[in-house]
């Protein structure tokens, strides 16, 4: 039988504590992957994105679909073959967010 590696045991044993770790992770994706999260349109494009700020240097911004199909930035990139290293966002986009912070359409905690 081969060795396995687990970062955390799974409980297999235990099977109302694999419950209450299980039930507990819905709460945390909800939590950190979609609690929060506006939508907000680009002012120069018009893509919509999620985005939430946790801090005022801390941004998360989801994308509907692949920002190269929504974003004319992002799809300049991806036609010059510009994956690794490219910007995490737009400049368009971080303007609409900052506009978005000062208006108070997103709050920051």
């Amino acid at each position: 039988m081969a060795a396995t590696w687990a970062k955390a045991p799974d409980f297999a044993d235990q099977p109302a504590r694999r419950a209450a770790v299980r039930a507990q992770t819905v709460v945390d994706k909800q939590r950190y992957l979609e609690d929060g999260l506006t939508p907000l349109r680009c002012q120069a494009c018009d893509s919509e994105v999620l985005v939430r700020k946790s801090s005022s240097h801390q941004t998360s911004v989801q994308w509907k679909g692949d920002p190269a199909a929504h974003c004319p930035v992002f799809a300049e990139l991806a036609a010059k073959g510009n994956a690794p290293g490219r910007p995490d966002t737009c400049p368009n986009l971080e303007k609409t967010i900052k506009w978005a912070v000062d208006e108070g359409v997103i709050e920051v905690p």
